[in-house]
């Protein structure tokens, strides 16, 4: 007998978003920002979302959650655990079953401790124990105990980062999306930020990596799926970046890959288009 292959944590479907604008004399003009975009993202799995700035990519992290902008309209399908969710749903399920790490340390509250906003998440996870969960939580992100009694302002950015990661993961969230998680950050704390989503994907959740920055990606990504202009356009293996990209089948991939230090500096050539995935 066969066996139904499990759903993934989360899919998007043919996901477009168009904004709304009025200008002089109230004329109404329609932007389209996304225009079909297609993923899935399994539990256990860090999917790799790349694109250059404008494709689209924190839009779709947005439409997930259902965090949209008042004027955006989205239309497209988004499935958790196999089941279509409406705005609605999507808002429910933010901040528990889906989380966001957001690009920056502007998402903790800056004047309270550490410790506090670590167990305040505890707390709305239901721990038992907030306390004790949130120490478990900090050490494992390789945090000092003496980081609870710390402010905001007294962190490094990828310390920072790593206290979000720890309030992000305390609810065991199934779909955790981070969206430009390294820009500004110094090689060790780059490492530290990816290989934080790594331990999140080994623990069971499905991680949604959006960024610009290909080789981080690749260090710890199991796909890589690639939008351009706001669409997909291509999902590659993570094994098949190698060399000078022969085995890549898309030719924006191809050039993405080849515009990396040591393969040639060739930028990709705009326009290039070809087969949506999915």
């Amino acid at each position: 007998m066969s066996v139904e292959p499990e759903h993934p944590v989360l899919q998007v479907e043919d996901l477009r978003v168009s904004f709304v604008q009025y200008e002089r004399g109230l004329r109404r003009r329609v932007v389209d920002a996304v225009l079909g975009m297609d993923l899935d993202v399994h539990a256990g799995e860090v999917v790799a979302l790349i694109g250059a700035s404008g494709a689209g990519k924190s839009l779709l992290g947005q439409a997930v959650l259902g965090i949209l902008p008042p004027n955006a309209v989205a239309s497209g399908v988004v499935r958790h655990h196999g089941r279509d969710l409406d705005q609605a749903a999507r808002r429910g399920l933010a901040g528990r079953e889906v989380v966001l790490l957001p690009q920056g340390a502007s998402a903790l509250d800056p004047t309270a401790t550490v410790g506090a906003q670590v167990r305040r998440a505890a707390v709305l996870a239901g721990r038992a124990d907030p306390a004790a969960a949130a120490a478990q939580a900090l050490a494992a992100r390789d945090l000092d105990p003496s980081v609870v009694r710390r402010h905001p302002h007294e962190l490094s950015g990828g310390m920072a980062r790593r206290v979000i990661g720890a309030i992000a993961g305390m609810g065991r969230p199934s779909v955790v999306i981070a969206d430009e998680p390294t820009p500004g950050l110094h090689p060790a704390a780059v490492a530290e930020a990816l290989g934080g989503l790594r331990r999140l994907a080994d623990d069971g959740a499905g991680v949604l990596l959006i960024t610009h920055e290909l080789r981080g990606a690749l260090t710890v990504a199991d796909r890589v799926v690639v939008c351009e202009r706001g669409r997909t356009v291509d999902e590659a293996a993570v094994e098949d970046f190698a060399g000078e990209g022969a085995r890549l089948g898309h030719p924006y991939t191809r050039a993405l890959w080849q515009a990396l230090p040591g393969h040639g500096f060739r930028a990709p050539a705009p326009g290039r288009t070809g087969r949506a995935v999915g």
